[in-house]
């Protein structure tokens, strides 16, 4: 029953890879711009440019897995 339940959560092919990058690229720009409203400046920048930063390095490491299992 959990491994049925477990494999809801394996990413499997590169468009599953492609939507939760999507996903993880949204919700960073999003997290991005309340940055820039809270810390106005080079600050806010600087942390606005971190968040989809951390995105693309996710990211790469997501779709090596997937190719890896391929």
């Amino acid at each position: 029953m959990w491994s049925r339940i477990a494999r809801l959560f394996v990413i499997k092919t590169k468009f599953e890879a492609f939507l939760v990058i999507f996903s993880l690229g949204t919700g960073a720009v999003e997290r991005g711009m309340h940055y820039l409203q809270q810390y106005p400046g080079y600050g806010g920048w600087l942390l606005f440019a971190a968040c989809p930063a951390a995105v693309f390095m996710a990211g790469v490491r997501i779709l090596d897995s997937v190719e890896r299992n391929s």
